[in-house]
């Protein structure tokens, strides 16, 4: 229910970013919504109806290349975010475009980052940019903001260059916010020290897909042997992570720091 709760409130997010920020003032946000917006204020279609058709050749993707959890979350995005659009009313908060620009962008990231960190994503070019993402280690935000160069070219032809600058700064500030808020790609090193090592190995191994080092430890004072595990996951994982070690061993010490780089196989999940 909780990552459930995310998908709706970033897919709510996004939709009051763009009716309220961005439409008003001729600013498209990145990929598919962005191309939602233009051909929503250009012909008499609804935006969120334009975004739910444009998003549907690529939630059949997702179906085919991500998760069954991942998609479904994926489809409630698209829905409520397509649903918020027709919804909430298209008001003009701020007479400032540039200022439109930003806080949309920025609004925008939050609740785009919201719903990755739910393992979810709020459809169109974010589908694509999480297959690239599990092969090559790059900042989401990154990939998402270097798809979207046409989004910025069209927004030139369509509009004013004005207005594709203010696109510019809209998408730069949402693949900022997104890094910040999802930080997927940010590597952790866990070091945990258990009585209960055998045990919390088995269940780290069923529930993270990640490979385990197991390594004999003995107190230097009491003299206890104990066992270390070490792992390096993501920083997306590690709530989940700490809960698993905390159901199976409470007591357990855990070390975690920041991995500046990995080499070697690691999964990209």
């Amino acid at each position: 229910m909780g990552r459930i709760f995310l998908v709706i409130f970033g897919s709510l997010l996004v939709a009051f970013a763009y009716n309220f920020f961005l439409i008003p003032h001729h600013i498209l946000s990145s990929g598919l919504s962005g191309i939602a917006i233009m051909l929503g204020i250009i012909t008499p279609l609804n935006t969120g109806l334009l975004n739910l058709l444009l998003n549907l050749p690529l939630l059949i993707l997702g179906i085919l290349k991500l998760g069954k959890k991942f998609i479904f979350l994926t489809i409630l995005s698209v829905v409520t975010l397509s649903i918020s659009l027709y919804i909430v009313p298209i008001k003009q908060i701020s007479t400032e475009p540039l200022l439109s620009s930003l806080f949309g962008g920025v609004l925008t990231g939050v609740g785009a980052g919201l719903i990755f960190r739910a393992a979810g994503s709020s459809g169109g070019f974010d589908i694509v940019a999480m297959l690239l993402a599990k092969k090559r280690d790059f900042p989401l935000g990154t990939l998402i903001t270097l798809m979207n160069a046409v989004v910025v070219i069209i927004s030139g032809f369509v509009f004013t260059w004005d207005a594709a600058l203010y696109t510019l700064v809209a998408i730069y500030a949402t693949g900022k916010v997104i890094d910040t808020v999802h930080t997927k790609h940010i590597k952790l090193t866990l070091m945990i020290i258990t009585n209960k090592g055998d045990e919390l190995k088995q269940i780290l191994l069923e529930n993270l897909y990640r490979g385990i080092t197991v390594m004999d430890g003995e107190g230097a004072y009491s003299g206890e042997k104990r066992k270390v595990l070490m792992t390096v996951i993501t920083r997306y994982e590690l709530t989940d992570v700490k809960n698993l070690i905390s159901k199976t061993d409470p007591n357990a010490f855990v070390n975690i720091t920041v991995t500046t780089e990995v080499i070697g196989s690691f999964h990209r999940s």
